[in-house]
């Protein structure tokens, strides 16, 4: 069989731990070849190792997505290393959960440099590579929180419904140029922020079973399924999808009340 990601030379941003992690993973497994990046050197480090004794194929820069120079270099790493890249995985970002009033103006600034204007750098950097070889691919990694509000958690659905706007915009503007251009909404999903977000309450057992009670199958999403979700996003299975996002939660925003 076939390698559905055989030829894609793929960017994911947050590529250490969570969705990014497993999204490398699947992605290798299908044939790509990654460059990784990270905030965090330590772990970024470890999760090459890792992928690397498993036969992955890649390269990768510790640098913050808020920087567009620090984006900039990266894909110039990236390029030299792996060959012109021709996918970016837009993975990287932040909780920022407040109420509206409380909320600091170093919150939002926060909240919209790395969830926001960080896609942003990225495509900024990738785009003209992606054009000069007659198309390719990129794939924002939004929430739910894109198109559904929960209370005390501004601004960060401020910024995913940006996020869908620029998704969107973008898809439009370079479809004729064989870009394509997507977003891939999770729900919850069991990584590390979702645990310190349960261990933000005084009792963490209780708001965990209250997040899956709010799911119609009884649970939340492994970081792995939507990694696969991600793999068919990026691949050449769906040429005509642009410009549109694709929901993972589970059917959780479709109910009105929870069960």
């Amino acid at each position: 069989m076939a390698e559905r990601l055989n030829g894609k030379r793929i960017l994911i941003t947050g590529a250490a731990q969570g969705i990014g992690f497993a999204m490398a993973e699947a992605f290798s497994r299908e044939g790509a070849h990654l460059f990784l990046v990270d905030l965090d050197r330590v772990l970024l480090q470890q999760a090459a190792q890792r992928l690397r004794e498993r036969g992955a194929t890649l390269g990768f820069m510790a640098g913050d997505i808020a920087d567009p120079l620090a984006m900039r270099a990266a894909v110039q790493q990236a390029d030299r290393e792996i060959g012109m890249l021709n996918a970016l995985v837009n993975n990287a970002g932040v909780n920022v959960f407040a109420e509206p009033l409380r909320t600091t103006d170093e919150e939002w600034q926060r909240c919209f440099d790395i969830n926001l204007k960080g896609a942003w750098n990225c495509c900024k950097a990738v785009l003209p590579g992606l054009i000069d070889q007659g198309g390719g691919v990129i794939l924002n990694i939004a929430s739910t929180h894109a198109f559904t509000i929960i209370p005390h958690t501004f601004p960060y659905p401020l910024a995913k419904h940006a996020l869908l706007g620029l998704t969107k915009s973008l898809g439009l503007e370079y479809a004729g140029k064989n870009i394509r251009v997507n977003a891939l909404a999770p729900g919850y999903v069991a990584t590390q922020k979702v645990i310190d977000y349960w261990n933000s309450f005084e009792d963490p057992m209780a708001a965990k079973a209250e997040t899956m009670r709010l799911h119609p199958g009884g649970r939340i999403a492994t970081p792995e399924e939507i990694a696969l979700a991600a793999v068919f996003m990026i691949s050449d299975e769906c040429p005509f999808m642009n410009a549109t996002c694709l929901t993972i939660d589970g059917g959780l925003s479709v109910q009105q009340h929870p069960a």
